[in-house]
């Protein structure tokens, strides 16, 4: 039977776009509960200007409410080498650093080139090897860009290359503005993968094509697949973009087809449960509604 890891990233890409700005310890209750329903990672904070990405401020006070468990990789996402010297002073095991295959949306998101962006990512994957953590590196934009239209996918090619030939631990393509359906993922993942690292996907729900896309990744061989618990999220610097796919939806759809997951489906609902009170409004995702069997 097939295997794959879920990366929850609801407490950093799911409350960054939220109108309300939750306390550091309430995005740590989040990231603590999903750590109980059996996902492999959680991407627990962001290292970001804090007059940027209001949502994200005082991640440092995140990492230190983190409760480690047994199975479980706490992550931060980093945009370059000051980000990291933040999380380096943290527990953090893993890092995901960031940049896009789009020139205007990396101008726009992180204030530098395609080529400058790749250049601070090695920076970060050399910082974080030497300091004996995991590097992850996101490639947004992967399949389209709200300013520059479809990605083009040599150059996707290209840029995952240049991950591996920096020695990132492993490559995740994300579907920003959730543009992909399957056959575009399926194609990319088995391109990415003649890399030799390990694939991952991001995916995005805009057009409702998410949970295919992630059924498509996992058929091509990537063996993460990212989401965001009751499909909270967007990209502020996106326009139109929502919420990311919803864990529960993923796994639900992952399991059903024999694919493991080592995820608690009814504890997971729960915490979508527990983040739709937290918030005040329903969330986007459908399971954790209808429930996880008739």
């Amino acid at each position: 039977m097939t295997a794959i890891e879920i990366c929850d990233v609801g407490p950093r890409d799911g409350l960054q776009n939220e109108p309300e700005v939750l306390a550091p310890e309430l995005r740590a209750a989040l990231a603590n509960r999903l750590a109980l329903t059996g996902v492999a990672r959680v991407e627990a904070a962001s290292f970001v200007r804090d007059e940027l990405v209001p949502q994200m401020a005082g991640a440092e006070q995140v990492a230190a409410a983190l409760e480690a468990r047994d199975g479980v990789i706490f992550a931060g996402l980093v945009l370059n080498r000051h980000g990291y010297e933040r999380l380096r002073a943290t527990a953090l095991a893993e890092v995901h650093a960031t940049f896009a295959a789009s020139e205007t949306f990396q101008r726009r998101n992180g204030g530098s080139s395609v080529a400058e962006g790749l250049a601070r990512t090695a920076a970060v994957i050399a910082a974080a090897h030497a300091d004996g953590r995991r590097a992850t590196v996101t490639i947004s934009t992967a399949f389209g860009c709200p300013f520059e239209g479809r990605a083009d996918p040599m150059q996707v090619l290209d840029l995952v290359a240049r991950c591996a030939a920096a020695d990132a631990d492993e490559v995740v393509l994300a579907d920003t503005i959730g543009i992909a359906v399957p056959t575009e993922v399926r194609r990319a993942v088995e391109r990415a993968r003649t890399t030799r690292l390990p694939v991952g996907v991001h995916l995005h729900d805009t057009r409702n094509t998410a949970v295919a896309c992630a059924l498509a990744a996992v058929e091509a061989g990537a063996t993460l697949v990212d989401a965001s618990v009751g499909g909270i999220g967007g990209c502020p610097f996106a326009p139109r973009s929502t919420g990311n796919v919803a864990t529960e939806d993923v796994v639900y759809a992952l399991e059903r087809e024999g694919v493991q997951t080592g995820v608690d489906l009814d504890a997971l609902i729960r915490v979508a449960e527990w983040l739709e009170r937290t918030l005040a409004h329903p969330l986007p995702g459908k399971v954790y509604r209808a429930g996880s069997r008739p």
